[in-house]
């Protein structure tokens, strides 16, 4: 039986409310569709009011619900449901004031990262961390709500498309640790002054940082003067990661393999050698952010290391697969969660830099919410493409149009307005031997493409 979260005495403290039935809950729901039971029912007011489901969440075992109007349930009632989970966020985050916390955030890699850091600490002792990308004004406050008592070490995700969004986060954090991936050009329609917008707001999870807490900053990244500079501001240490010199973590080599790669690094001045399930180039940096993230939050080296072993990809982020054809097989690799200059570029990169029996070949998406330049941005992944070797393109979105109309006709493979109406055109391409990653904004459902290509295995047939 899962350990007594929170008891309706302790939540009705916590957000200055009224018992109502008195209950225990063990976890913290907000969406009725993923609810477990013995979880506590947040009824937030959005599209839809949660107050409807409230009925509907108990019969599926909730133990009693967090609510602004009375009901005929077990539950405690508050003036407001939003401020009181905040309430609830910060108040699990005293209780457990021994955990040693790390915030993630980053242009590109935040969610990955995260998850590594979030295995490192697991196998640590007594971890916590978002699920999924709960990483906005929600999200955070909700995975803090989460957070057991006797937790002793947790890591939040932090995201962003706006100024001003990631400070209130970060306060209701208060990390002993933070990481800045990288920033580059995502979010750009929501910043009149561009990428240092971007930089800025990303500066923003200082706000909150522990006095003495470590910045983790990429040192190859244009803004790492900027961000250095706040991070000094709000008084944290930095460490920093690059393949420069006069980096806590330089990256002297990336050596990539069938199913993953040897990183080789200098870490404080020591040398380093160790495997990662990753295949992606930018993973030799990522990897040397997380080493040294769980070193700020008292993971020892060894843990550390075990942890990256092991660390497979993330579904829709580097995730391959063998899909079986007549003749063989072709490789998948399942980019389509989401997209932007950046992480199209190192992806482009890795698939040019892998040996391959057959073609490379690319199914690209439109990359969403890059503003006024967005038809350059996408017109200008051609020069990547020739760099990386690429057999084939196909291309989907009007965005990506642009793209199109700039490759050479060698080079195309296809084009469609949607990527639904792209997929078959794909699918009927496929040779054993081939390598394709299929890369887009989620907003653009790279995914369809994806599962397409995954349905023509000649296993899953029968």
């Amino acid at each position: 039986m899962a350990d007594v979260l929170w008891t309706a005495d302790e939540i009705a403290k916590a957000a200055d409310g009224q018992v109502l039935g008195d209950f225990s809950a063990t976890g913290v729901s907000i969406d009725s569709r993923s609810l477990e039971p013995g979880d506590l029912f947040v009824a937030l007011t959005g599209a839809r009011d949660g107050h409807e489901f409230v009925v509907q969440t108990i019969d599926q075992g909730a133990a009693g619900a967090l609510v602004s109007k009375p009901v005929a349930v077990p539950a405690v009632l508050v003036d407001d449901t939003f401020q009181a989970l905040e309430r609830l966020g910060v108040a699990a985050r005293e209780r457990a004031s021994q955990a040693r916390r790390g915030a993630v955030t980053g242009s590109v890699g935040k969610t990955s990262v995260t998850r590594a850091v979030e295995a490192g600490l697991r196998r640590a002792g007594k971890a916590h961390a978002s699920v999924k990308s709960y990483n906005n004004h929600i999200g955070v406050p909700l995975t803090l709500a989460r957070m057991p008592r006797d937790t002793q070490r947790a890591v939040f995700e932090v995201g962003m498309n706006h100024a001003n969004e990631i400070v209130p986060l970060s306060r209701f954090i208060r990390p002993h640790a933070v990481a800045i991936t990288t920033v580059g050009p995502v979010h750009l329609e929501n910043f009149a002054d561009g990428e240092e917008g971007v930089a800025r707001a990303k500066a923003e999870i200082f706000a909150g940082i522990e006095p003495g807490g470590v910045a983790v900053l990429n040192a190859d990244n244009p803004w790492f003067p900027l961000l250095k500079a706040e991070a000094d501001k709000a008084g944290a240490q930095v460490w920093s990661f690059g393949t420069g010199e006069g980096v806590t973590a330089r990256l002297a080599a990336f050596a990539a393999s069938e199913g993953g790669a040897e990183i080789t690094a200098v870490v404080r001045g020591e040398t380093l050698r160790f495997p990662i399930l990753q295949t992606g180039v930018h993973w030799g940096l990522n990897s040397l952010c997380v080493l040294l993230m769980l070193e700020a939050l008292d993971v020892d080296r060894e843990t550390a290391l075990a942890a990256l072993a092991e660390f497979a990809p993330i579904e829709g982020r580097g995730a391959e697969r063998r899909v079986r054809v007549a003749g063989g097989a072709f490789t998948l690799v399942d980019e389509s969660y989401n997209a932007n200059p950046v992480s199209m570029n190192a992806a482009l990169a890795t698939l040019g830099a892998r040996e391959v029996a057959g073609r490379r070949i690319v199914a690209l998406t439109d990359m969403l919410e890059l503003g006024p330049e967005s038809a350059r941005f996408h017109a200008e992944l051609a020069r990547p493409i020739e760099q990386a070797g690429i057999d084939l393109v196909f291309c989907a979105g009007s965005l990506m149009k642009s793209l199109w109309d700039a490759l050479p006709p060698t080079r195309r493979g296809g084009y469609a307005e949607t990527a639904a109406e792209l997929a078959p055109q794909v699918a009927s391409a496929m040779r054993a031997g081939d390598v394709i990653m299929v890369k887009g904004s989620n907003g653009s459902k790279a995914g369809a493409v994806a599962s397409a290509l995954a349905a023509l295995d000649l296993e899953g047939q029968g």
